[in-house]
């Protein structure tokens, strides 16, 4: 798997076992969206790009300073990360990031910058177990304060959307074994 963390794409070490085209794993800060879209990316053979490798300094400071950030910082974030995985998914068949993607606005946004379908995978879980996720992390520059706000701003994925929610409190093999069996079976848009 190569992770991407600028804009050079790279290809996978083994050979994909399915094209998923370009996917998108989803959810509020601590829910495991960078462990589960690595783990999602080895075992289909893609790239994976970690979505907060793409804020620009301006973002990763706002919210290091406890702020949250507003549609206007998100835009030019979503807009590279969403052009770089359209442009993964079409040369390798395959692509997997790592985004919050927390409004249905959002969602479109990264669309229509891949300029191709993008399908979800919302990884969702319990306030409390995600509070304790975030404060047992270390060198991460989102602070446990900002949990609540995007708790409050999530629009999770509706009838309609190519979507798939998890709950994170199952055991990671089961989570990426439920992903990968969506993602590379017969494709059902939304749960």
């Amino acid at each position: 798997m190569t992770e991407i963390m600028s804009p050079q794409l790279g290809r996978t070490g083994g050979q994909p076992s399915a094209a998923t085209g370009a996917v998108v794993v989803m959810g509020v800060c601590g829910c495991g969206k960078s462990t589960v879209g690595r783990g999602i990316a080895d075992r289909i053979g893609c790239a994976f790009l970690e979505g907060d490798a793409f804020h620009p300094a301006a973002n990763v400071a706002k919210m290091s300073s406890g702020h949250a950030l507003e549609d206007a910082d998100r835009w030019p974030w979503l807009d590279t990360l969403g052009t770089v995985l359209g442009a993964a998914a079409r040369e390798q068949g395959s692509a997997v990031a790592a985004c919050s993607a927390l409004k249905r606005a959002y969602r479109d946004r990264l669309t229509e910058a891949a300029g191709m379908p993008v399908r979800f995978v919302h990884l969702a879980g319990a306030p409390e177990l995600l509070a304790a996720r975030m404060s047992a992390r270390q060198d991460h520059f989102m602070p446990p304060g900002l949990l609540d706000s995007q708790l409050a701003t999530l629009e999770a994925p509706q009838a309609g959307e190519a979507a798939l929610t998890l709950d994170v409190a199952q055991p990671p093999e089961r989570l990426l074994g439920a992903a990968v069996a969506w993602l590379t079976g017969p494709h059902q848009p939304g749960p």
